[in-house]
């Protein structure tokens, strides 16, 4: 079997070359996670852990909570605390103990990122901080401006698009329905999070989120659970009894009686 994580597009050419000697794999690919806020959710500590969490190691992660939903009449109040948050960050060299956000992996990365950027304020999107181009003071390297964009629509390219950078798209909704609705018409399926404080509500809508992982009220991650996506997110499961029974292969006797 072949165990392989990394992009999506990256994962379908490891399963083609598996394909011929029928080898079994096992992918945790690409992902544009959803983190639905209710309305009765404490929204600065929604709104700071979701900026803290989606930025970590330059938001460079297949689990970045990148898609933030929001009631609409609170959507003001929660992109600012998350603008307040995000400039907290000091972006810079990677070696300089005061940083807090290093570069992105490489150029092509980097300039990807940017399109990106550059899309959403073509599309319409609201720039809430952050935006185009290096952060001020910092003429070359692969730095990114951490970057929130509110009032994103669910057909925008980055709330649909795995971005890998650190680009947030607040999205707003008017009822649960609809936040469910948003949050599952992805082709991902990797991680999913959640923000209230009714937990008839939080088990209700972390069973219909479509993810292999649900995060309520920013919990830690256990290492004894699976991880693991759905649909382009990839198959097979890591960590835990789940993770393990991928490497094993099943084997059925008949017929056989013990002896003394």
């Amino acid at each position: 079997m072949v165990s392989f994580t990394g992009s999506t597009r990256a994962g379908i050419l490891v399963a083609e070359a598996a394909a011929p000697s029928v080898k079994r794999v096992t992918q945790e690919l690409g992902g544009k996670s959803a983190n639905i806020v209710l309305p009765d959710a404490d929204l600065e500590s929604a709104a700071r852990w979701s900026v803290s969490r989606a930025f970590f190691n330059s938001s460079q992660s297949c689990h970045c909570p990148s898609r933030i939903l929001v009631p609409r009449d609170r959507m003001e109040e929660f992109v600012g605390y998350m603008a307040d948050e995000a400039r907290k960050f000091h972006v810079g060299d990677p070696s300089d103990p005061t940083t807090t956000m290093g570069p992105v992996v490489n150029r092509s990365q980097f300039n990807r990122i940017q399109a990106y950027i550059q899309s959403a304020l073509d599309e319409g999107a609201t720039l809430v901080t952050g935006g185009p181009g290096r952060p001020a003071g910092l003429e070359r390297g692969f730095y990114v401006q951490p970057t929130v964009f509110a009032d994103v629509r669910p057909d925008m390219t980055i709330a649909r698009e795995e971005i890998f950078g650190p680009v947030l798209a607040v999205i707003p909704y008017d009822s649960e329905d609809e936040a469910l609705a948003i949050a599952n018409n992805t082709e991902y399926g990797l991680g999913a999070y959640l923000f209230t404080n009714d937990s008839i509500a939080a088990r209700r809508i972390g069973q219909t989120m479509r993810a292999g992982r649900v995060f309520l009220n920013g919990d830690a991650g256990n290492m004894s659970a699976p991880m693991g996506g759905y649909r382009k997110s990839g198959n097979g499961r890591e960590l835990g009894r789940f993770g393990l029974e991928e490497y094993l292969e099943v084997k059925a006797m008949f017929g056989y009686q013990a002896t003394a």
